[in-house]
Protein backbone atom coordinates (compact mmCIF):
# COMPACT_ATOMS: atom_id res chain seq x y z
CA UNK A 1 0.00 0.00 0.00
CA UNK A 2 2.63 2.39 1.29
CA UNK A 3 4.31 1.71 -2.18
CA UNK A 4 1.15 2.51 -4.30
CA UNK A 5 1.12 5.89 -1.78
CA UNK A 6 4.25 6.73 -2.83
CA UNK A 7 4.39 6.36 -6.55
CA UNK A 8 0.82 8.71 -6.57
CA UNK A 9 2.91 11.61 -5.54
CA UNK A 10 5.64 10.75 -7.65
CA UNK A 11 2.87 10.87 -10.74
CA UNK A 12 3.58 7.18 -11.31
CA UNK A 13 1.06 4.98 -12.75
CA UNK A 14 -0.87 1.80 -11.74
CA UNK A 15 0.68 0.65 -14.33
CA UNK A 16 4.30 1.62 -13.55
CA UNK A 17 3.94 0.81 -9.83
CA UNK A 18 3.25 -2.94 -10.74
CA UNK A 19 6.49 -3.09 -13.39
CA UNK A 20 8.60 -1.74 -10.70
CA UNK A 21 7.09 -4.41 -7.84
CA UNK A 22 7.89 -6.81 -10.41
CA UNK A 23 11.46 -5.84 -11.04
CA UNK A 24 11.71 -5.88 -7.05
CA UNK A 25 10.33 -9.32 -7.06
CA UNK A 26 13.05 -10.25 -9.42
CA UNK A 27 15.42 -8.92 -7.68
CA UNK A 28 15.07 -10.42 -4.55
CA UNK A 29 14.65 -13.58 -6.35
CA UNK A 30 18.09 -13.09 -7.91
CA UNK A 31 19.54 -12.41 -4.78
CA UNK A 32 18.44 -15.26 -2.92
CA UNK A 33 19.14 -17.83 -5.65
CA UNK A 34 22.88 -16.77 -6.10
CA UNK A 35 23.20 -16.90 -2.26
CA UNK A 36 21.34 -20.20 -2.02
CA UNK A 37 23.80 -21.37 -4.51
CA UNK A 38 27.09 -20.06 -2.52
CA UNK A 39 25.85 -21.26 0.68
CA UNK A 40 26.48 -24.98 -1.45
CA UNK A 41 29.90 -24.00 -1.33
CA UNK A 42 29.82 -23.73 -5.54
CA UNK A 43 30.66 -20.90 -8.19
CA UNK A 44 28.17 -18.08 -9.84
CA UNK A 45 28.56 -16.05 -12.80
CA UNK A 46 27.39 -12.32 -11.90
CA UNK A 47 27.21 -8.93 -12.29
CA UNK A 48 29.83 -7.08 -10.09
CA UNK A 49 30.18 -3.19 -9.29
CA UNK A 50 33.12 -3.01 -12.46
CA UNK A 51 32.80 -6.24 -14.85
CA UNK A 52 31.01 -9.55 -14.97
CA UNK A 53 32.36 -11.69 -12.78
CA UNK A 54 32.71 -15.49 -11.02
CA UNK A 55 32.42 -15.83 -7.38
CA UNK A 56 32.07 -17.74 -4.49
CA UNK A 57 32.38 -17.60 -0.88
CA UNK A 58 35.91 -16.33 -0.14
CA UNK A 59 36.52 -18.38 3.54
CA UNK A 60 36.07 -21.84 1.68
CA UNK A 61 39.39 -23.40 -0.54
CA UNK A 62 37.35 -25.87 -2.08
CA UNK A 63 34.76 -23.20 -3.81
CA UNK A 64 38.00 -21.14 -4.74
CA UNK A 65 39.87 -23.94 -6.47
CA UNK A 66 36.61 -24.69 -8.09
CA UNK A 67 37.15 -21.12 -9.44
CA UNK A 68 40.38 -21.22 -10.38
CA UNK A 69 39.98 -24.29 -12.39
CA UNK A 70 37.52 -22.61 -14.40
CA UNK A 71 39.31 -19.68 -15.16
CA UNK A 72 42.45 -21.31 -15.81
CA UNK A 73 44.15 -19.53 -12.78
CA UNK A 74 46.78 -20.53 -10.54
CA UNK A 75 46.42 -20.83 -6.81
CA UNK A 76 48.08 -17.73 -5.67
CA UNK A 77 47.35 -15.65 -8.28
CA UNK A 78 44.95 -12.47 -6.10
CA UNK A 79 41.87 -12.29 -6.80
CA UNK A 80 39.32 -9.64 -4.88
CA UNK A 81 37.23 -10.02 -2.27
CA UNK A 82 33.95 -7.87 -2.12
CA UNK A 83 32.61 -7.21 1.74
CA UNK A 84 29.66 -5.37 3.49
CA UNK A 85 30.90 -2.96 5.46
CA UNK A 86 34.15 -2.42 7.38
CA UNK A 87 33.84 -4.71 10.09
CA UNK A 88 33.62 -7.17 7.35
CA UNK A 89 36.71 -6.01 5.98
CA UNK A 90 38.39 -6.21 9.51
CA UNK A 91 37.54 -10.13 9.60
CA UNK A 92 39.76 -10.53 6.09
CA UNK A 93 43.03 -8.05 6.88
CA UNK A 94 45.14 -8.26 10.10
CA UNK A 95 46.05 -4.80 9.37
CA UNK A 96 43.50 -1.54 8.89
CA UNK A 97 44.72 2.23 9.36
CA UNK A 98 42.71 4.18 10.84
CA UNK A 99 42.76 6.48 7.83
CA UNK A 100 40.46 3.93 6.15
CA UNK A 101 37.27 4.67 7.48
CA UNK A 102 37.48 8.10 6.29
CA UNK A 103 38.51 6.93 2.67
CA UNK A 104 35.78 4.63 2.26
CA UNK A 105 33.07 7.65 3.24
CA UNK A 106 34.67 10.07 0.37
CA UNK A 107 35.55 7.60 -2.25
CA UNK A 108 32.94 8.25 -5.28
CA UNK A 109 33.89 4.82 -7.33
CA UNK A 110 34.66 0.95 -6.67
CA UNK A 111 37.61 1.66 -4.50
CA UNK A 112 40.06 -2.25 -4.03
CA UNK A 113 42.64 -1.74 -0.96
CA UNK A 114 45.11 -4.20 -0.47
CA UNK A 115 46.02 -5.32 2.72
CA UNK A 116 47.20 -7.79 4.62
CA UNK A 117 45.07 -11.01 4.56
CA UNK A 118 44.03 -12.62 8.03
CA UNK A 119 43.80 -16.59 8.31
CA UNK A 120 39.84 -16.63 7.74
CA UNK A 121 40.31 -15.98 3.76
CA UNK A 122 40.70 -19.17 1.38
CA UNK A 123 44.98 -19.37 0.58
CA UNK A 124 44.40 -19.52 -2.67
CA UNK A 125 42.89 -15.88 -3.17
CA UNK A 126 46.02 -14.92 -0.99
CA UNK A 127 49.27 -13.26 -3.00
CA UNK A 128 52.66 -14.03 -2.41
CA UNK A 129 53.35 -11.41 -0.03
CA UNK A 130 50.53 -12.38 2.17
CA UNK A 131 48.11 -9.46 1.14
CA UNK A 132 44.24 -9.44 -0.52
CA UNK A 133 42.88 -7.43 -1.61
CA UNK A 134 39.61 -6.42 -0.61
CA UNK A 135 36.53 -3.71 -1.78
CA UNK A 136 33.50 -2.80 0.29
CA UNK A 137 30.61 -2.69 -2.25
CA UNK A 138 28.17 -0.40 -2.77
CA UNK A 139 26.41 -2.37 -6.34
CA UNK A 140 22.87 -2.99 -4.68
CA UNK A 141 22.65 -6.44 -6.46
CA UNK A 142 26.69 -7.41 -4.90
CA UNK A 143 25.56 -5.60 -1.76
CA UNK A 144 22.25 -7.50 -0.86
CA UNK A 145 24.37 -10.94 -1.27
CA UNK A 146 27.27 -10.32 0.28
CA UNK A 147 25.12 -9.26 3.54
CA UNK A 148 22.73 -12.48 2.96
CA UNK A 149 25.84 -14.87 2.40
CA UNK A 150 27.36 -13.68 5.75
CA UNK A 151 30.89 -13.92 4.05
CA UNK A 152 33.06 -12.21 1.81
CA UNK A 153 32.40 -12.68 -2.00
CA UNK A 154 34.90 -13.42 -5.00
CA UNK A 155 34.77 -10.94 -7.28
CA UNK A 156 37.52 -12.17 -10.62
CA UNK A 157 36.69 -11.06 -14.10
CA UNK A 158 34.62 -13.72 -15.99
CA UNK A 159 37.24 -14.85 -18.47
CA UNK A 160 39.37 -17.79 -18.89
CA UNK A 161 43.04 -16.59 -18.14
CA UNK A 162 44.78 -14.31 -21.00
CA UNK A 163 41.46 -13.82 -22.73
CA UNK A 164 39.64 -10.20 -22.60
CA UNK A 165 37.15 -9.46 -19.47
CA UNK A 166 33.66 -9.30 -20.13
CA UNK A 167 32.09 -5.72 -19.62
CA UNK A 168 29.04 -6.46 -20.46
CA UNK A 169 27.20 -10.19 -20.24
CA UNK A 170 26.70 -10.82 -23.98
CA UNK A 171 30.52 -10.75 -24.00
CA UNK A 172 31.21 -13.80 -21.44
CA UNK A 173 32.68 -16.66 -23.27
CA UNK A 174 29.93 -19.80 -23.39
CA UNK A 175 32.35 -22.04 -22.22
CA UNK A 176 32.57 -20.38 -18.81
CA UNK A 177 28.66 -19.85 -18.78
CA UNK A 178 28.69 -23.35 -19.14
CA UNK A 179 30.97 -24.16 -16.61
CA UNK A 180 29.27 -22.10 -13.56
CA UNK A 181 26.44 -23.27 -11.26
CA UNK A 182 24.84 -20.62 -11.29
CA UNK A 183 24.19 -18.05 -13.81
CA UNK A 184 22.85 -14.49 -12.53
CA UNK A 185 19.82 -12.95 -14.52
CA UNK A 186 19.82 -9.71 -13.33
CA UNK A 187 21.54 -6.85 -15.15
CA UNK A 188 22.03 -9.45 -18.38
CA UNK A 189 20.66 -6.89 -20.55
CA UNK A 190 22.50 -4.13 -19.36
CA UNK A 191 24.94 -2.50 -21.60
CA UNK A 192 26.37 0.08 -19.42
CA UNK A 193 30.19 0.21 -19.05
CA UNK A 194 32.36 0.99 -16.08
CA UNK A 195 36.18 1.31 -15.39
CA UNK A 196 37.51 -0.96 -13.53
CA UNK A 197 38.15 -0.20 -10.08
CA UNK A 198 40.52 2.16 -7.99
CA UNK A 199 43.47 0.02 -6.47
CA UNK A 200 45.07 1.21 -2.87
CA UNK A 201 47.66 -0.42 -0.99
CA UNK A 202 48.77 -0.45 2.47
CA UNK A 203 52.38 1.37 2.11
CA UNK A 204 55.59 0.67 4.21
CA UNK A 205 54.91 3.13 6.49
CA UNK A 206 51.40 2.24 7.33
CA UNK A 207 49.59 4.84 4.69
CA UNK A 208 47.10 4.00 2.22
CA UNK A 209 49.00 4.77 -1.15
CA UNK A 210 47.00 4.50 -4.52
CA UNK A 211 48.49 1.65 -7.14
CA UNK A 212 46.10 2.57 -9.47
CA UNK A 213 43.79 5.60 -10.44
Amino acid sequence: MLLYQAARVAGLSVKSVKSVKSAMKFFRQEVDAAVDILLTQQVILYPTDTVWGLGCDAEVPRAVEKLYQLKGRAEGTPSIVLVADLAMLRRYATQVPDELEAALASQTRPTTYILPASHTVAPGLVGPDGTVGLRVVRDEFCHKVVRRLGHGLVSTSANKTGEPTPMVYAEVDPAIVRGVDYVVSWRQDDQARTTPSRIVRLGPGGTLEVVRE
